[in-house]
């Protein structure tokens, strides 16, 4: 049952919307985001005195003192380390061979390398800049327009948060208290669609380009070269068998999966020959880096949730967006339109340490199972890193190629559209989401 106005009012004063403006202008003057959900949490502790500002110190090391959590650095060196070893160019071999006889063909691997890669990084960043370097120009000359072959490589990258394993749905679940083997689980329908919409679209825009056609070849030539391929890099394949027979058989937590993970991938490095001693600094730096963002963006979310419940300020969102509409299916379509904006212009963490706890009670308000609320979360905001202007991943993949972002963002609108047509299903029909999961969590 929605709340009303009898049932419950909240005002919000300057002591939270003074931090708020403070927030959105260090984010336009450049600050790092963390800093900006710092000051924008000990800004409304300050002012409402919701909390003593003196346990902010060890709330905020209460943030990212979870388990869970470790699994975040051993994800992101796996991928890391794929790169450096040259075993992400076995995925594109073997996802190339599949797809060389259809139409379009070469596009269609990019898209497989992409959800390969992202089933074992969890970054979308990553993937984008990790599969451009080893696809564009070669999409380019297999008849691709340049602007195209980028908005492909932007577009396949969203499945780095959308297929499980994932950075994000760890985050997530940590904020909301949900197990993220569960969400692992209650994402791969939802990946697949997403990556066979990317599929579909690469499929019908390629009939357009002359220069795209698949390889003429029976079924037998075409089994053969597979199997060449296949017992050339086989051995690849190892690392997300590991990661999905772990978490999906329950043997394994996802941090186990993570860390078994990435000492295969190391040992494999080792005995190819392809990784020496002298490339760890630079792997551990690079990998530091970007747990680096992402760490104190979950410390600093702890203290900000904490305020804002005291204050009410997810009680007055909810209140806020009933009062536009009691229609279920209204409050629904106006929380993706929220998600997709602030997925174009911020990164998923924060996004998920700022909305998750604001649109939570508001999705169970409108009777919405809490894990598909997760998975719709996610798959909308990696809708925003392609969606035009400010896509995240367009900015990726033009920094990579100097390509024109304007380009890049008019091209990447046919897997916008298709994309988004999967966040309705997913918001609409909870079997998509659910399917895994146990009876009682349905």
């Amino acid at each position: 049952m929605l709340w009303t106005l009898e049932q419950f009012t909240v005002e919000l004063g300057w002591d939270f919307y003074l931090p708020l403006i403070g927030f959105f202008v260090l984010i336009a003057l450049g600050v790092p985001i963390w800093a900006c959900i710092g000051v924008a949490s000990i800004g409304i502790l300050v002012m409402s005195q919701a909390l003593p500002v003196g346990i902010v110190g060890e709330t905020l090391f209460g943030g990212i003192d979870h388990f869970a959590l470790t699994a975040v650095p051993l994800f992101i060196l796996t991928g890391d380390v794929l790169v450096r070893t040259g075993l992400s160019r076995k995925f594109l071999d073997v996802a190339d061979a599949l797809t060389c006889w259809a139409r379009g063909g070469f596009g269609s691997a990019t898209v497989l390398v992409c959800g390969m890669f992202s089933a074992i990084s969890g970054s979308d960043a990553a993937g984008a800049a990790a599969v451009g370097r080893m696809t564009i120009d070669r999409l380019v000359e297999a008849g691709y327009a340049r602007p195209y072959a980028c908005a492909l490589v932007a577009a396949g990258a969203c499945t780095g948060i959308l297929i499980p394993p994932s950075i994000a749905y760890i985050v997530i679940g940590l904020v909301l208290g949900i197990s993220a083997s569960t969400l692992f689980k209650a994402a791969v329908i939802p990946g697949v669609l997403i990556l066979g919409s990317i599929l579909v679209t690469n499929i019908i825009v390629s009939r357009k380009m002359a220069k795209a056609e698949g390889q003429l070849m029976s079924f037998g030539e075409w089994a053969a070269n597979l199997g060449r391929v296949l017992a050339k890099g086989w051995y690849a394949f190892m690392i997300p068998g590991i990661i999905f027979w772990g978490i999906f058989s329950g043997r394994l937590t996802p941090t186990e999966a993570g860390a078994a993970a990435v000492t295969v991938t190391i040992l494999m490095g080792f005995l190819l020959g392809t990784l020496k001693i002298s490339d760890f600094p630079s792997m551990m730096i690079s990998s530091a880096k970007v747990n680096g963002v992402i760490l104190p963006i979950v410390a600093f979310s702890l203290p900000l949730s904490q305020a804002m419940a005291i204050i009410g300020v997810p009680q007055g969102f909810v209140y806020a967006m009933t009062t536009v509409s009691d229609n279920p299916a209204i409050i629904i379509l106006l929380m993706i339109a929220i998600l997709i904006i602030a997925g174009c212009v911020m990164e998923t963490t924060p996004n998920i340490v700022i909305l998750a706890p604001l649109m939570f009670p508001l999705a169970q308000e409108i009777g919405m199972n809490d894990v598909q609320f997760c998975i719709m979360m996610i798959t909308t905001l990696g809708v925003g890193f392609i969606t035009p202007p400010l896509g995240l991943n367009l900015f990726v993949v033009s920094g990579l190629t100097g390509e024109s972002i304007l380009k890049i963002a008019h091209r990447a609108i046919p897997f916008m559209l298709l994309m988004l047509i999967v966040v309705l299903m997913i918001a609409f029909i909870p079997a998509i989401s659910t399917t895994f999961l146990p009876p009682l969590m349905r």
